[in-house]
């Protein structure tokens, strides 16, 4: 019979054991060895189906924990792994011992993703994006990084997928039951769930509670609509990721952006944190964090464009895509609709702020549409893409909002990511060479051969006994009988070369890149000396049926009886499976359009437990490969025939692996030792490792971000926003004047032998001073096209002052940096102390072409 109503209940541990309750409640068991070692003892059979400390403890037999609470060594264990936790949390870490050294950190930083992969028991997130904030947050606590983290509870979070008998995608939809999940609900005084409220159109009111995670020593903040106050329209803002309308989408970017800093705020005024003086926007969905931000400061007193000021001085922008189509873009009426204008033109959704001035923030050339992304770079002063490739990517992608500037001067810079090495690296490896990431390398570096070949012959075999159970239960589902199936028990085999592809089945991304050449592939799968083994995972969006059909072409390949012992696809790719499939692989195979990859960790996972890549150079592969950690597949790139790009670049890949992959695995010396092969097991762990690891990656965004952020946070609201305000006359000032900002002329004289060349440039300053622009030479070679490449900028400064027609005289010397033919101009930019870049303000004058 089925249960009219579910409900969840905790009966309470034995008073010796009530340290269990608070491991299991702090997600650092997730990549803690000894917390999961204690949680396995309880029950190990149990642990090995769920690894789920909560869901242990609730399922463990009672005895069990009776037992266990009179047993000296388990309570032994208990404590001092408790007493870990405690420590850990109150050690300064990196961050803290940076402090104690007399540099300026951030008093706290905020850290705002529409997903966060931390863990498969906490099903919120959906690939690439989520798994990365859930490793931010991870490398964050182990840092020791002031963060807070603020997300979505999604009730279904994204789907699960099945596989129809035909091999076509089914989506599930799983509740999520907080009451299972390590969470806490964020109450007041009296104990009720803290309400935080955004306005909706048409005078309705959309609620959320607020769920804490605590992921070691960092705090994630989860709004959570499916509550009493709301309709059902408005419970269900949070049901699915990446789920419903344009209507739906909006609401989850508005909750996520205006009620989470609503959220940080009621959360920090209930435990006392220090308010962040630093907001990070991972991707556009949490843009409308700087308008909140913005109204906050306006309702506090502040005018419009010095709040601006405030905001953009200490928000950061990430942006994540390579293709204008992974943006989020909304109809402009739609969003007005939200904004919810009064009569006079001012938001319900913000009060204070006029709606104009909102839509603004996401102008873009269709005049019909509101960019998220273009509103995350307007109110980030600073911003970055997340590989050196993606980076140059965006300067020229998002180029237009910077015109007059050559892409390499858009201020979009990058930081490449990394991944949370103890979440990644398996455990055989962990239990070799232990648990400090700093001394891993050295370790590496120094362990016999045997003992790196032996350790990855173990993680095949443990990917192999993982694809059978999983291949089996697969099978199950769509509904083949076990007779049907008995040949699964036999599937893979621990001996042979194993490569991993498991990506979202996007267009980009070539799933079926493999399969251009069929029977090529089924030969180098079934070679009788050197065989090859395939495992493939990943899922396409609900709603694209063109990705579903690429993976029931690829499960439809897999099934040949010819192949299907050496290829397999493993429906419901998560961080569970991902564990099993990066560390058992040898070679990670990857082969996206290039440059469409912004970053691609997956890669990276694979490499910290040795795994080679094999991939075409983009992303984080295309400055990282150094030919001694995996391969690169020639790309095809500027080939516009897609068929034809596809089947050369096929082609490359199926020679790499014939030509060198292959048989560099299969030679052998006279110990079974594949030498060659090992020592790049060995440079890639030794070498490569340290470069990919999360631990990086924040390092390198609090140095080159989050400190300059503060810094110019502080600076701007010091003595009552001075700074803030002098920022904000300057911009009203020099947008007025810049129309009338000319370069009259440059004139140009020499030495013999011709170098230096004195320049003069008469400037037209439109009533501003000339401390209020920067005037620079820019000399470089020059092509048939007139243009210069490779400039040198050279700062001119003033030789006297306005003359009669109001222009300033403006000088330099410059010096020919190389041979050749050279040419030469001068540009007119704005100037002031808390612009971050030159283009910030994406004004520049240059002079009117000869003859022109």
């Amino acid at each position: 019979m089925k249960a009219f109503r579910r409900f969840t209940i905790r009966i309470p541990l034995p008073a010796d054991l009530a340290d269990l309750d608070v491991l299991a409640r702090n997600l650092r068991w997730v990549w803690h060895s000894a917390t999961q070692d204690l949680f396995a003892t309880i029950d190990p059979e149990l642990w090995h189906a769920c690894a789920d400390p909560l869901r242990l403890l609730d399922e463990v037999d009672p005895a069990r924990l009776v037992t266990l609470a009179a047993d000296d060594d388990f309570r032994s264990r208990l404590t001092k792994v408790r007493g870990e936790l405690e420590s850990y949390q109150a050690a300064p870490q990196w961050f803290g011992t940076q402090q104690q050294a007399g540099a300026d950190m951030p008093a706290g930083i905020a850290y705002f993703s529409m997903e966060f992969g931390i863990s498969e028991v906490l099903p919120i997130y959906s690939g690439g994006l989520g798994i990365l904030a859930g490793d931010h947050l991870k490398a964050a606590s182990d840092l020791g990084l002031p963060l807070i983290g603020v997300g979505l509870f999604y009730r279904s979070g994204y789907f699960r997928q099945g596989l129809t008998h035909d091999g076509w995608q089914i989506e599930r939809y799983p509740v999520n039951d907080p009451g299972l999940l390590p969470l806490e609900l964020l109450t007041d005084d009296a104990g009720r769930p803290v309400d935080i409220t955004v306005s909706m159109p048409g005078g309705r009111t959309l609620h959320a509670q607020v769920w804490v995670a605590t992921v070691g020593r960092i705090p994630l903040l989860l709004l959570d609509t499916d509550v009493p106050g709301n309709d059902d329209e408005l419970r269900s803002v949070t049901d699915r990721l990446y789920g419903g309308d344009q209507a739906h989408r909006i609401r989850q970017e508005i909750l996520l952006g205006i009620g989470g800093v609503r959220a940080l705020r009621v959360f920090i005024a209930r435990t006392g944190r220090p308010e962040p003086t630093v907001f990070h926007m991972n991707e556009g969905h949490a843009g409308f964090l700087g308008a909140e931000r913005v109204r906050e400061l306006v309702e506090s007193g502040l005018d419009f464009g010095s709040a601006e000021s405030v905001v953009r001085a200490s928000n950061i922008f990430t942006t994540h895509t390579p293709v204008p189509a992974g943006i989020d873009r909304f109809p402009r009426d739609l969003v007005s609709h939200y904004l919810d204008p009064d009569p006079g033109g001012v938001s319900r959704l913000l009060p204070g702020l006029r709606a104009a001035a909102v839509l603004e923030l996401g102008n873009e050339d269709d005049h019909g549409v509101f960019n998220m992304a273009h509103m995350g770079f307007r109110l980030g002063q600073r911003s970055n893409g997340v590989s050196r490739l993606h980076g140059e990517v965006s300067r020229e992608m998002f180029a237009g909002l910077w015109p007059g500037f050559d892409a390499d001067e858009v201020p979009i810079g990058a930081i490449t990511n990394g991944v949370h090495g103890f979440t990644w690296v398996a455990r055989p490896w962990r239990d070799l060479i232990g648990d400090d990431e700093d001394s891993a390398a050295q370790e590496y570096s120094t362990l016999p051969a045997s003992d790196l070949w032996r350790t990855r012959q173990t993680l095949r075999a443990g990917l192999v006994a993982e694809v059978r159970r999983r291949a089996q239960a697969s099978g199950r589902d769509r509904a083949f009988s076990e007779l049907e199936l008995g040949w699964t028990a036999e599937l893979f085999d621990p001996d042979i070369l194993t490569i991993g592809f498991a990506r979202r089945a996007a267009t980009y991304k070539r799933l079926t890149l493999m399969l251009r050449d069929p029977d090529r592939l089924k030969r180098i799968l079934t070679d009788p000396q050197r065989p090859v083994q395939l495992v493939i995972a990943g899922k396409a969006h609900p709603a694209d049926d063109g990705g579903k059909a690429l993976i029931q072409q690829v499960v439809r390949f897999t099934e040949d009886p010819a192949v299907r012992d050496r290829i397999v696809f493993l429906p419901d790719y998560d961080i569970s499976m991902a564990r099993h499939i990066y560390a058992g692989c040898d070679v990670w195979l990857n082969n996206p359009v290039r440059p469409m990859e912004a970053c691609g960790t997956s890669g990276m996972k694979s490499a910290l437990n040795g795994g080679l890549n094999l991939s075409i150079l983009d992303g984080w592969w295309d400055e990282m490969a150094d030919g001694e950690n995996g391969w690169a597949i020639p790309s095809a790139q500027g080939v516009t025939d897609e068929p034809r790009r596809d089947d050369l670049e096929a082609q490359a890949l199926y020679s790499l692996l014939e030509d060198s992959v292959i048989p560099l695995f299969y030679a052998r010396d006279g110990d079974g030792l594949p030498g060659r092969w090992v020592e790049m097991v060995r440079h890639t762990l030794s070498v490569l490792g340290p470069k990919v690891l999360a631990s990086r990656m924040v390092r390198d965004y609090t140095t080159e971000r989050y400190v300059p952020a503060a810094l110019e946070f502080a600076a701007a609201i010091a003595d009552d926003y001075a700074a803030a305000r002098d920022l904000a006359a300057y911009r009203r000032r020099v947008q007025a004047a810049w129309p009338s900002v000319t370069l009259a002329g440059i004139d140009e004289s020499r030495e013999p032998g011709g170098a230096p060349l004195h320049l003069t440039a008469r400037v037209a300053l439109g009533g501003m001073a000339a401390d209020e622009v920067k005037v620079e030479a820019v000399l470089g070679p020059v092509g048939d096209n007139g243009d210069i490449s490779d400039p040198a900028a050279t700062e001119m400064t003033p030789v006297d002052g306005p003359d009669a027609s109001g222009r300033v005289r403006f000088a330099a010397d410059v010096h020919p940096h190389r041979s050749g033919t050279l040419g030469y101009t001068a540009r007119v930019l704005p100037r002031h102390r808390l612009l971050a870049a030159d283009a910030e303000l994406g004004l520049v004058r240059y002079p009117a072409p000869a003859g022109g």
